[in-house]
């Protein structure tokens, strides 16, 4: 077997590899040999069949398969040897397209090799850590709005008017064709207007209606409305409005805590207090970990393979596009075609991804299964119902599991250079973290 260099520009390789005819035909003698003893044939016993009739049974298909171990096997051969790691699967072809039995096999193979990462000095990185500390005001408007969503409602004065967001209590009775339908009919139902928990059309027609008035409302079913029967159907409903209620605010107190889960008033306002500066901490990191790349991008400087880049701006044009037009939910559009901004920030995020991933494996930084487990639990919750189906279809995709993988390991090899780097604390308010992270938001 030959492997000559035919191409070495920058990071692009190419090699001419050879299998001679001789090499073939003793894979080809041995693979026949090992399967000889199994194997059973009219005729003959088993074990006994002469191997110039296993040639002419199985040989054609032996010797595909001799083809691609021996071609497999030269690739992992010159790999180990040249320390080359591809940046992306290499191009194989076979050259001689005209190969007949007993002519050597010649394939060419170009790849672009990764680039050797430089060494970089963490030590030498000074952060700033943004620090916010949960006040009695961001307390107490947290549980202002906590109370907000735990409101209640009182009854409005006789004759006053429904509003967008007020509760009616009433009794309803559905009929399509002047007959009442299976489940079109309630007493005392409690309607948050605005809620659209009802048919579309439904709860706007009840706006401004008041206690003790009877009011028909018409409506038509959508196409797709779960009972067939009803689908696409106009019906009426007969309303009897027995109270109006507007909303009002849970009174902040013991009761209120004891709703979300605490022993009372002191102990809910610890746990948002807790909840709160652990908010500023996710924000602050984020901040903080943008600060940390731009640091190692202007640290480091190294070649970058194009086909890489060229399918990161790919996928950066594509979805900015998409962002551009949310309409569009497919790939049913005309080709996007990418700018030197595209390219430019794919070129950062391809210098900043290997670099990650080197200081990584150096570091021996490694995603546990527990980690992977807890992440695709917490992705699952976003699935009600379904939780079990999505952690089965994770299990068995690889693809899902890398892309879930990957901003694991990320902010794992993250932490461990904030760990090198020198992080100064610096106490701000929580208006100066969010302008900071929506400067971030601006940036990307």
């Amino acid at each position: 077997m030959q492997v000559n260099e035919t191409l070495n520009e920058g990071l692009k390789r190419g090699y001419a590899i050879t299998v001679t005819a001789a090499e073939l035909e003793a894979k080809v003698n041995e693979k026949l040999a090992e399967a000889q003893p199994e194997v059973e044939m009219k005729g003959f016993r088993k074990g006994k069949v002469p191997m110039a009739m296993l040639k002419k049974q199985f040989g054609p298909k032996i010797m595909g398969e001799a083809m691609q171990e021996s071609i497999d096997g030269a690739m992992q051969e010159h790999f180990e040897k040249s320390g080359d790691r591809p940046a992306m699967q290499p191009d194989v072809k076979m050259s001689n397209e005209d190969w007949k039995e007993g002519d050597d096999v010649e394939v060419t193979m170009t790849y672009e090799a990764l680039p050797e990462i430089p060494e970089v000095d963490l030590s030498s990185i000074t952060l700033e850590k943004m620090v916010v500390k949960a006040d009695d005001a961001a307390v107490d408007e947290a549980l202002a709005n906590l109370a907000e969503t735990a409101q209640d409602f009182k009854s409005r004065k006789a004759g006053v008017k429904s509003k967008d967001g007020d509760q009616i209590v009433f009794d309803f009775l559905g009929k399509v064709d002047g007959e009442a339908f299976e489940g079109g009919a309630a007493e005392d139902y409690p309607l948050v207007l605005g809620s659209n928990s009802f048919i579309p059309g439904f709860e706007e027609q009840l706006v401004g209606v008041v206690a003790d008035e009877e009011k028909d409302v018409t409506v038509s079913f959508p196409d797709d409305y779960q009972a067939p029967h009803l689908a696409g159907k106009e019906a009426v409903f007969e309303c009897k409005i027995k109270e109006v209620k507007k909303p009002v605010a849970a009174k902040i107190d013991d009761e209120l805590a004891k709703k979300f889960g605490a022993e009372d008033l002191e102990a809910l306002k610890k746990q948002i207090a807790e909840r709160l500066e652990a908010e500023y901490l996710g924000a602050s990191r984020a901040v903080m970990k943008r600060g940390l790349l731009d640091a190692l991008d202007k640290l480091v400087s190294f070649d970058l393979p194009p086909s890489l880049v060229d399918a990161e701006a790919g996928q950066i044009a594509h979805q900015l596009w998409h962002e551009e037009n949310p309409d569009v939910q497919g790939h049913d559009h005309p080709e996007i075609e990418t700018t030197d901004e595209h390219k430019a920030l794919a070129e950062r995020r391809v210098r900043l991804g290997l670099l990650l991933a080197e200081l990584g494996q150096k570091a021996e930084v490694t995603v546990s299964d527990a980690e992977m487990t807890q992440a695709i639990m917490n992705q699952a919750r976003q699935y009600p119902g379904q939780e079990r189906q999505f952690f089965e279809f994770v299990q068995q995709n690889q693809q899902m599991q890398q892309q879930m993988r990957a901003p694991l390991f990320e902010d794992k090899v993250v932490d461990h250079v904030f760990d090198q780097a020198t992080l100064n604390e610096k106490e701000v308010s929580k208006e100066d973290l969010q302008k900071a992270v929506e400067a971030l938001e601006d940036e990307e």
